[in-house]
């Protein structure tokens, strides 16, 4: 991904959440941000949610109607160990093996963190 922009601080339930660009059309919020909310571990909140089958689906969904490099055949051997006790969502794996976009983390100690696409439609695709 390209280097991407902090541009905006929206403000909710006392906490401040991130809202990040990379073209200026494409923002992505700060899950992260918003773990914190409930979380000292936020890392960990967001992964417990994201081995969840039906928020595995969703995200299937989204890239599949929105991202026309998605791999779905790769997505429906990734979908079917979703929910299982052994299944790990990487999202390294789901970005890299499937092409996914919606998705993407971003390292440093601050604004780093796992960030999601806010809309539901991609700009210029």
């Amino acid at each position: 991904m390209a280097k991407t922009i902090k541009k905006e601080t929206i403000h909710a339930a006392g906490i401040d959440i991130g809202i990040y660009t990379t073209d200026f059309k494409n923002e992505f919020i700060s899950l992260t941000d918003i773990a914190r909310y409930k979380s000292i571990d936020p890392r960990i909140t967001i992964h417990n949610w994201l081995r969840g089958r039906d928020v595995v689906e969703f995200l299937g969904l989204w890239e599949v109607l929105h991202n026309p490099d998605f791999k779905r055949i790769d997505f429906d051997t990734f979908k079917e160990e979703a929910g299982t006790n052994a299944f790990v969502f990487s999202i390294k794996n789901w970005t890299d093996e499937l092409g996914a976009i919606g998705l993407f983390t971003k390292s440093g100690r601050y604004g780093g963190g796992i960030n999601m696409h806010t809309d539901h439609r991609i700009s210029d695709q």
